[in-house]
C-alpha cells in the first residue's frame, strides 16, 4: 500500500510538473530579491535614475496625496507631473520601504501576468482548457517574467486581463464586469497603454458592429467605463494634459526624421526584436515557432481548398496585430506623417504614439500558446521514443504534447537566463557568483551602493544641509533626490520649456564644447544634467569610476540665479575656484563605493 501511495504521489507530481516549475521560479525570484536585499543589482536606466527616486521624493516630502505642492527637483515642479497615487505600483511605495516595494512589485508583476493569462486562456479555450492547462501555465509564466520596463511591469502584465474582461462583456455582460473594467486602470497607465487600449477597443467596437450587424452597446459601455476609470485614477495627468497652460519641453522635442530605408528597418526591428523597454525575447524561439506555424497553417488552408478560412483564423489575426504594431512603431519616424498627427491633434505633440510596440510581447506569447496548443491537438498514433536502448510506445498525440511542453519550458528558460537590461535576477545572481569565485565585488553597483544613503546623510549633517538647491556632477541627480536633496537638475520627460531654457544657461559652457551633448539636450532635454565639457557622459554607476577631465564647465551666475548653492560631485574638481566653487567637504563611508566631494558657490 505504501509503495502504491508513493507511486500515486509521483504520478501526480509528474502530471503537475508545470506547477512545480512555476512555484520554483517564483520562490527563486523571491529568494534572490528579498534574500540578497539592497545588495541586489537593480537596473538603473529609466528605473533607479528615474521612477524610484520620484517615489522616494514623494515619501520624503509626504506628497503622495498632496495637492498644490512642488516636488524638490528640476527647480520645483508640480507634484501633478509625477505618477498618480491611485496606482497599484505607487501604493506599494507609499506603504513599504522603497527597495521592498520594488521587489514586491516584481513578484506581483509575475502573479498578475500569470494569473491574467490563465483567466484569458480559460475563457478562450472553454471546455477544452484542462487539456491545454500545462501550456497555459508555461506561456503565462513566460509572459509574467518578461524583463520589461520595471515601473510599467504591472501594466504590461495586466494586458491579458483587459482582453479577458472585454471578452466577458461581449459574451456575458454583467454589472460586475463593468465595475472590473472601471477599476482596471489601477493596474495600467494611460500614456503608455490606456490610450492605445481605448483605441483598440474602438476598432473592435466598429468591427463587431459590422460583423454582428447590430451595435455592440455592451462594448461601448465598457469603453466609457474604462475611460472614466483612467480619468478618475489618473486625474493629475488629465489635469496637466487638459488644463495645464505651461508650455513644456514636448514642443522642442525632436523624434527624428528617418528615410524610407531606415523606417523599414525600424519596422523590421520592431517585429523581430521589439524595443529595449519591452524586450520579449521572442526572437530566438517564439518567433521562429510562430512563423513556421503561420506558413504551415495557411498553406494547409490553401491545400484544403478553404482560402476563406485564412481570414477567419485567430492566429492570423494575432500575426496581423504584430505587423500593424510594428508598422506604427516605424512610421512614427516619418516626419511628414507625424506632423499630420500633431496638426490634427496638437495636444499629442511630442507624444510617442509608436508605443503600440509595447503590446507585441503579449501578442507574441498569445500566438505562441495558440501554436503549441495546436500541437496538442495533433494526432500521432504511431509515435515512438527511443530512450536508453528501450523502445517506448507513446499514446496518441503524446509525442507532440511532449514537444510542445519542451518548447514552452525553453521559452521560459531563455527569458530567465537572458542578460537583458531589466533582468535583475540574472544580473544579481551573476554578480554574486562573481563575488564568490573572484573574492571581490563586481564592477556593477548594487541598489544600496547606487543610492548610498549613509554617505549622503553623513555629508548633509556635516554641512548643515537645510533644503538648499543643489546639483549632481558625476552622479545621476536621482541619487541626490532619493537622499532628500533638492536638485536644480533632474530627469523627467514633461516639464516647463522655460525652465529648460533657464537651466541651459547653467550648462551652456559644456554644451558649447561638445556638439553631441548640445544636440542631445536641445532636441530632447528630459535629462537636465550637468554635462561634461569634454566627454559625452561622466555618469556611470560602476565601482571602477574614472574620468579623464576633472574640470567642470558651468555658468556660475546662471546657477546662482536659479538658487543653486551646492554641487555634490563624484569628481574632485581641478577648476572649482575658477568657476566660483569652494570645496566644503570630502566624504567616504564604508558601505559606499563613492568618494563624495561637496562644493558650494562662493558668496
Amino acid at each position: 500500500m505504501k509503495k502504491r501511495g508513493r507511486n500515486e504521489f509521483m504520478k501526480k507530481l509528474i502530471q503537475n510538473w508545470y506547477l512545480m516549475v512555476v512555484a520554483g521560479i517564483f520562490l527563486l525570484a523571491a529568494l534572490i530579491l528579498f534574500g540578497v536585499g539592497e545588495s541586489s543589482i537593480i537596473s538603473i536606466h529609466d528605473n533607479l535614475d528615474l521612477f524610484l527616486a520620484q517615489f522616494q521624493m514623494l515619501k520624503n516630502t509626504n506628497s503622495f496625496f498632496a495637492h498644490g505642492v512642488k516636488a524638490p527637483f528640476l527647480g520645483g515642479i508640480s507634484r501633478d507631473n509625477l505618477p498618480s497615487e491611485f496606482s497599484l505600483y505607487s501604493m506599494l511605495f507609499f506603504l513599504m520601504p522603497s527597495y521592498q516595494a520594488y521587489a514586491a512589485g516584481y513578484l506581483i508583476k509575475i502573479v498578475i501576468g500569470l494569473g491574467s493569462s490563465l483567466l484569458l486562456a480559460r475563457e478562450f479555450c472553454g471546455d477544452g482548457y484542462q487539456k491545454y492547462r500545462p501550456l497555459a501555465w508555461m506561456a503565462g509564466l513566460a509572459y509574467g517574467i518578461l524583463n520589461v520596463f520595471p515601473a510599467f511591469g504591472i501594466p504590461f502584465a495586466s494586458i491579458p486581463l483587459i482582453v479577458y474582461l472585454v471578452r466577458k462583456l461581449y459574451r456575458k455582460p454583467s454589472f460586475k464586469w463593468y465595475v472590473a473594467v472601471f477599476f482596471y486602470p489601477l493596474l495600467s497607465y494611460f500614456s503608455y497603454f490606456g490610450l492605445f487600449i481605448l483605441a483598440y477597443l474602438a476598432v473592435a467596437f466598429l468591427w463587431l458592429w459590422v460583423k454582428d450587424k447590430k451595435c455592440p452597446l455592451r462594448i461601448l459601455i465598457g469603453i466609457v467605463a474604462l475611460a472614466a476609470g483612467y480619468i478618475v485614477f489618473e486625474y493629475r495627468l488629465f489635469g496637466v494634459m487638459l488644463f495645464g497652460r505651461e508650455e513644456t519641453i514636448r514642443v522642442t522635442m525632436e523624434a527624428g526624421s528617418f528615410g524610407a530605408g531606415e523606417i523599414l528597418k525600424t519596422m523590421a526591428e520592431g517585429f523581430t526584436k521589439g524595443m529595449f523597454h519591452a524586450e520579449s525575447m521572442h526572437t530566438y524561439l517564439v518567433m521562429p515557432v510562430c512563423l513556421f506555424y503561420f506558413l504551415y497553417l495557411n498553406i494547409s488552408y490553401i491545400k484544403n481548398k478553404n482560402p476563406r478560412g485564412i481570414f477567419h483564423e485567430p492566429f492570423n489575426l494575432l500575426m496581423l496585430a504584430l505587423v500593424f504594431n510594428s508598422f506604427v512603431y516605424g512610421i512614427y519616424y516619418c516626419e511628414p506623417f507625424r506632423k499630420v498627427v500633431e496638426t490634427l491633434c496638437p495636444s499629442l505633440t511630442g507624444w510617442q504614439f509608436n508605443r503600440t510596440v509595447f503590446f507585441n510581447p503579449f501578442v507574441w506569447y498569445a500566438a505562441f500558446f495558440l501554436a503549441l496548443s495546436r500541437l496538442y491537438d495533433k494526432e500521432e498514433k504511431s509515435a515512438v521514443f527511443f530512450v536508453v536502448f528501450k523502445k517506448i510506445h507513446v499514446g496518441e498525440g503524446m509525442l507532440w504534447r511532449y514537444f510542445a511542453n519542451v518548447l514552452a519550458v525553453m521559452a521560459v528558460l531563455l527569458i530567465l537566463f537572458s542578460g537583458t537590461r531589466y533582468n535583475d535576477l540574472y544580473h544579481t545572481a551573476r554578480a554574486k557568483a562573481y563575488e564568490i569565485l573572484k573574492g571581490k565585488a563586481s564592477n556593477d553597483l548594487s541598489y544600496g551602493e547606487f543610492y548610498s544613503t549613509k554617505l549622503f546623510e553623513l555629508a548633509k549633517e556635516d554641512i548643515g544641509y537645510e533644503g538648499e538647491w543643489s546639483a549632481a556632477y558625476g552622479f545621476h541627480p536621482a541619487v541626490l533626490e532619493y537622499n532628500g536633496i533638492a536638485t536644480l537638475d533632474g530627469y523627467l520627460g514633461f516639464y516647463g520649456q522655460a525652465y529648460k531654457e533657464d537651466f541651459r544657461k547653467v550648462i551652456a559652457p559644456a554644451l558649447e564644447r561638445v556638439p553631441e551633448s548640445r544636440e542631445y539636450f536641445d532636441t530632447w532635454g528630459a535629462r537636465a544634467y550637468l554635462y561634461s565639457g569634454t566627454e559625452l557622459s561622466i555618469v556611470a554607476a560602476v565601482r571602477d569610476y574614472q574620468v579623464a577631465d576633472h574640470e567642470i564647465y558651468i555658468n556660475e551666475d546662471a546657477f546662482k540665479a536659479l538658487g543653486g548653492v551646492y554641487i555634490f560631485s563624484r569628481i574632485e574638481l581641478s577648476n572649482g575656484e575658477d568657476v566660483g566653487l569652494a570645496l566644503v567637504g570630502t566624504y567616504e563611508e564604508e558601505s559606499s563605493p563613492y568618494v563624495l566631494y561637496v562644493y558650494s558657490c562662493e558668496q
